[in-house]
């Protein structure tokens, strides 16, 4: 199992009604085969500078490679990450 997750900040002003459009239309990644507990949330440690995360596992490196691969990712990571993301750091894990 590989669990794939993100942390990041958006240049939306917090609160803003473009901030809560972004967040929504990130459901579309939930819809992709593969995908399993879909999950956003909202950093609120004082020990990390995000404001936002994403979680989703993943059966294999195969269901993870058809993710990153499926046209509905591309399309929301050309037309919704990176022209509204201001920063983020990702990080996938496998168990020990």
């Amino acid at each position: 199992m590989i669990r794939h997750t993100v942390v990041f900040t958006l240049k939306h002003e917090a609160g803003s009604a473009e901030e809560r459009a972004f967040l929504e239309a990130a459901l579309v990644l939930q819809a992709i085969p593969d995908v399993g507990k879909f999950e956003r949330l909202r950093q609120v440690s004082p020990k990390a500078d995000y404001a936002f995360g994403f979680s989703m596992e993943f059966a294999d490196q195969a269901a993870y490679d058809g993710y990153n691969s499926h046209p509905d990712h591309v399309a929301f990571v050309r037309d919704r990450w990176v022209p509204e993301v201001d920063r983020f750091q990702e990080i996938d894990y496998v168990a020990l």
